[in-house]
């Protein structure tokens, strides 16, 4: 806590509840742009993103990608060999990184001028944040405030997880031995990702979705894939099967579908999807308006009530660490004056990692057909790219989507994937021609050319 922060009663221009990656990146923007600006934060530095999120995972993810490259190479009989992780040792790297990640934040901001401020803050007045630290409450006046208290795990009725065999996201992150067996409830984002590291440890996986295909979200043709390839890796894959109760019961996780099948497992994974930490801090009496969940409600400038924004996972327009970066940034621009326009992020890009990833950027051919539009699609499969031949995987397919002959979209699914998404994510922003591919020196031999095959192959109409 700053010497600024030690005073009861102050105030500032800029008060930020919550200290992820929006929450920071307005912090230090704000400061940098000459605003006093205070952060709240009642858990970590770096928030779910750095704690329980996206770095932990990808972290597990890289750290067990030679397993699945063995593995891949061993099936062409070029190489033989096993592959030991030692979940305790990764386990104490992964807190060295979060203790030294977090220490690094804890810095940048006192270089920064920010006062941090550690507990919970609740709005107590149009301009009075009470934070809650553990040697008593204490009052912050804001001129401005910023809502960025992310989200949270959540479950349906029936399947909550209880810490002991049915688990959510943040707890299975915990785990020192592997589960010879895993049930994932979820076939988005989160059970995709956590399936592929605990399917490197050896678990035997069975991933449970509602919906009629895994990755419900992304392109047909990227789930079908990946569902391809994780079938191939012996997964079980039930979709359009619901939930009608998980427990621990008996020292496993027992899971029944509403058509009274029975499954068992080591453990559980609840993962259905996440919720904004958005209750109990006092927003509704100040004329912010909670949605459906409790996100937040704001306008197209961001903001939820005079004087109070919302950005990141609290209002739920794009639940991913970079689009609370970005909307953090926005918000502390506007506060300083040096920005007037409504919010505009551009095209947003999405990524799945693991082995295969996924991208997506842009508008996709199912969404234009639906509104009455007439796109076409160009292709190119990575089984013709040298890097995913040389690395054993070669299975996936690199897409454009094209509208009036400029790009719209581009999805991909394969080895390596998301280091083609902020090339991707710039040829849609700018909406790119087959000329302007054409115009540009492509590097020989590398990934990239499966997205120069993509913008150059004939467009056909699906």
């Amino acid at each position: 806590m700053t010497a600024a922060a030690n005073n009861p009663g102050v105030r500032f221009s800029l008060v930020v509840l919550g200290a992820g990656p929006g929450g920071l990146d307005c912090a230090v923007e704000a400061a940098r742009l000459g605003l006093d600006v205070a952060l709240v934060e009642r858990s970590e530095l770096g928030g779910t993103c750095l704690n329980r999120g996206c770095i932990p995972t990808k972290l597990f993810l890289g750290a067990t990608e030679c397993v699945h490259e063995l593995h891949a190479q061993a099936k062409l009989k070029v190489v033989s060999g096993e592959i030991s992780v030692d979940l305790p040792a990764l386990q104490k790297r992964k807190e060295q990184l979060l203790s030294g990640n977090r220490k690094a934040l804890e810095k940048r901001l006192a270089d920064s001028g920010i006062a941090l401020f550690k507990g919970l803050g609740v709005v107590t007045s149009s301009d009075t944040v009470t934070v809650k630290t553990e040697n008593g409450p204490m009052a912050i006046g804001f001129d401005r405030m910023v809502i960025a208290t992310g989200s949270r795990p959540t479950a349906f009725p029936g399947m909550t997880p209880d810490g002991d065999r049915v688990l959510d996201s943040d707890g299975i992150l915990e785990l020192t031995e592997a589960p010879g067996s895993l049930l994932i409830v979820g076939g988005g984002v989160i059970g995709l990702e956590l399936g592929r590291f605990f399917s490197r440890l050896g678990a035997a996986i069975t991933v449970v979705e509602a919906l009629e295909r895994i990755a419900p979200w992304e392109d047909p043709e990227v789930s079908k894939t990946l569902a391809s390839l994780a079938k191939r890796d012996k997964w079980t894959l039930l979709t359009g099967q619901r939930v009608a109760s998980l427990v621990s019961k008996d020292g496993q996780a027992q899971l029944t579908l509403e058509s009274g099948e029975l499954l068992t497992a080591d453990l559980a994974l609840v993962a259905t999807g996440r919720g904004p930490n958005t209750s109990g801090l006092g927003l509704e009496d100040r004329g912010v308006v909670l949605g459906r969940g409790g996100f937040v409600q704001v306008d197209e400038y961001l903001e939820a009530a005079p004087g109070i924004s919302c950005i990141g996972d609290a209002n739920g327009q794009a639940m991913l660490a970079h689009a609370a970066s970005h909307q953090g940034v926005y918000v502390a621009r506007l506060a300083a004056g040096r920005v007037e326009g409504p919010y505009a992020p551009g095209p947003m890009p999405w990524c799945i990692y693991g082995a295969p990833e996924s991208i997506r950027v842009g508008r996709m051919f199912e969404e234009l057909t639906a509104q009455g539009l007439t796109p076409k699609v160009s292709r190119s499969q990575l089984a013709a790219n040298p890097i995913a031949q040389s690395h054993a995987m070669a299975q996936g397919f690199v897409k454009v989507i094209w509208l009036d002959g400029r790009v719209a979209g581009v999805t991909a699914v394969g080895h390596g994937i998301s280091h083609l998404v902020t090339q991707a994510t710039l040829m849609v922003r700018d909406s790119w021609t087959n000329e302007d591919a054409e115009n540009l020196i492509w590097a020989h031999p590398t990934l990239d050319e499966a997205l120069l095959h993509a913008l150059t192959a004939e467009p056909t109409d699906s």
